[in-house]
């Protein structure tokens, strides 16, 4: 099904080459459309920026291309508004034959791509023997998106944890738990999460005041790398303690991911800087290995080096992040690679990528991406953080939002003198606040700070997820008290517009496949928010307009076919964000 703006713009295209074909020549102008403006439901605004080059007058220009517009049941006779755009009202026949054609197909009009690619997405990435903080919730939530899409569009994703699970702070780990746990080498589960946590601040504070230490955590740091199986044990122990806690946040999510963490590239990272030194790529400044590159500077002006080889022969995160990258193009075969990280990273990135196309690791058959986002920021409009000014974790976030929801839903029912099973109130208040912290979230364009508040998210009123989803709720309530037989809706979808909220609702709903197209190519969940909650809008002007259980015959079997088309856009929509639906509320 192709895009109503797409097949506009194929019929102007045409109709400015059959036109003008001759006096454009290879300055042919780009065909562009304005949706839902005042005076239609689609604009072309073209014939003012061709009248200097015509010499003709706008109207004069609109008129010529009208008059050679193919015949089209997508759109009736275009007229001529203001100075020479050219407005188009969509065929209500049209409309009610395309949302016969959506109805009928279990992807709603979204056809998978003929060019399926293998895509990469990294996102998460938390760092062992730390808990997850509010800092890895944006990562994770819009990864989790992202990738959704991709793979509902039908690309080949492969969902990376990039997990911070090497480097120097293992020594001084290693030591301490050698210092004082020496059982836990012994007993897989002698640590729990909120020891480890602990541990590592004690561990930090033991190595930034104690130089005997940091020489021995130093020393544990070459035996763990040079393979010693008793640091290597360690290692592994600290690692499984913190997946477990992870794990547990993925499924509060019901996030999947695969690890793959810094570890894994450590066997790559020789050969990547002996590669970059065949290429005579690297420098040596100051006794570390360095890639010099264009375009950074530090604040004196002189050229910014991307170290990859430390002083002291160790590696840091550029080395890693560049065989990770050799490894996802030579290995994994990935023509796209999305890294998914807070904007602070944005640099780092560049100056990889750079590199990476210097050494002729990345060519031009493989896309790199950086996707940043803002900070998430308390209602003071500062870092959210806890009073005694600490980082959330990131558990204790996602648990309050369920206590709160839970809290409202209580109360609601109370105020409705309902009855409901404990079963019924502890699956609405998951639902309802893991859904509103996720799109209160990716409601937000990604690349903003955005303001945490429990209470607007889970505001029953607004664009947030109870809105969404108690609209949802309200439509399968509406099947439910009809009790329909979907049997006689599918033989019998004949879908009949008189209403103008019909005709809007209906406008509005052959719309998602332009608008995950548009997620697909800007990577912004919060394009599809927005699509949600004017769907919902819409679908709320259309219920109070048009009757649907007292309406009759066959109207009343085309506002039914009308609610549950907009009842299963809301739900694919809503699960392409990774947020369950509610059948009752």
């Amino acid at each position: 099904m192709i895009p109503l703006n797409k097949k506009i713009i194929q019929d102007f295209s045409y109709a400015l080459v059959t036109s003008f074909g001759e006096e454009l020549k290879t300055t042919d102008p780009q065909v562009s459309v304005a949706k839902d403006s005042r005076y239609a439901d689609y604009q072309v605004n073209i014939a003012l920026s061709l009248s200097k080059k015509l010499k003709k007058k706008p109207k004069e220009i609109a008129q010529i291309i009208i008059e050679n517009l193919p015949k089209s049941q997508v759109y009736d006779i275009p007229s001529i508004g203001g100075p020479g755009f050219i407005n188009l009202r969509i065929n209500k026949g049209y409309l009610e034959n395309q949302l016969k054609l959506l109805y009928e197909d279990e992807r709603l009009g979204i056809v998978k791509t003929n060019n399926s690619l293998k895509i990469i997405v990294d996102f998460s990435s938390p760092n062992i023997a730390k808990e997850m903080h509010v800092g890895h919730l944006r990562s994770t939530i819009i990864g989790d998106s992202l990738a959704r899409t991709l793979e509902f569009i039908g690309h080949d994703v492969l969902r990376l944890n990039h997990v911070g699970d090497w480097g120097t702070q293992f020594g001084m780990l290693i030591s301490y738990l050698k210092e004082v746990f020496p059982d836990a080498l012994c007993e897989a589960n002698a640590l729990q999460i909120k020891d480890l946590v602990n541990f590592y601040k004690q561990a930090k504070k033991r190595f930034d005041e104690d130089s005997q230490f940091q020489k021995i955590s130093r020393e544990a740091v070459v035996k763990l790398q040079l393979g010693d199986k008793e640091h290597r044990r360690a290692w592994k122990l600290l690692c499984e303690q913190s997946r477990q806690e992870f794990q547990f946040i993925y499924d509060m999510l019901k996030v999947r991911l695969i690890e793959r963490g810094e570890s894994f590239y450590n066997p790559f990272l020789e050969e990547t800087i002996n590669n970059l030194d065949r290429q005579k790529i690297l420098e040596v400044n100051d006794g570390a290995k360095c890639v010099f590159l264009e375009g950074f500077t530090n604040k004196y002006g002189n050229p910014l080096p991307l170290i990859v080889q430390k002083s002291d022969d160790g590696y840091n995160y550029a080395t890693t992040d560049l065989a990770a990258l050799k490894y996802r193009i030579d290995i994994d075969k990935a023509k796209r690679i999305i890294y998914i990280t807070d904007a602070g990273q944005s640099n780092h990135f560049a100056q990889v990528f750079q590199v990476a196309k210097k050494a002729s690791f990345l060519s031009e058959e493989t896309n790199v991406l950086h996707v940043p986002f803002g900070l998430v920021k308390g209602e003071d409009g500062k870092k959210l953080k806890t009073r005694s000014g600490e980082t959330i974790k990131l558990r204790d976030l996602l648990d309050k939002a369920v206590y709160y929801a839970r809290e409202n839903l209580e109360h609601r029912l109370q105020t409705e003198s309902r009855q409901e099973s404990q079963e019924f109130i502890d699956n609405v208040a998951n639902v309802v606040g893991i859904g509103a912290v996720k799109y209160a979230d990716l409601s937000q364009n990604r690349n903003s700070d955005y303001v945490f508040s429990y209470d607007k998210m889970l505001s029953l009123q607004g664009n947030t997820a109870p809105y969404m989803l108690y609209a949802y709720a309200r439509i399968k309530s509406i099947l439910r008290e009809e009790d329909i037989d979907y049997a006689i809706l599918e033989k019998s979808n004949k879908i009949i517009l008189q209403d103008e909220t019909e005709i809007d609702l209906a406008k509005y709903l052959l719309q998602l496949n332009e608008v995950i197209e548009i997620v697909e190519n800007t990577l912004l969940p919060n394009r599809l928010c927005e699509y949600l909650y004017e769907l919902s809008k819409r679908f709320n002007r259309f219920y109070e307009n048009c009757p649907v259980l007292k309406s009759v015959d066959s109207v009343k079997i085309s506002r039914l076919i009308l609610c549950n088309l907009t009842a299963r856009t809301l739900n694919l929509g809503l699960s392409l964000l990774g947020i369950d639906v509610l059948e009752r509320m």
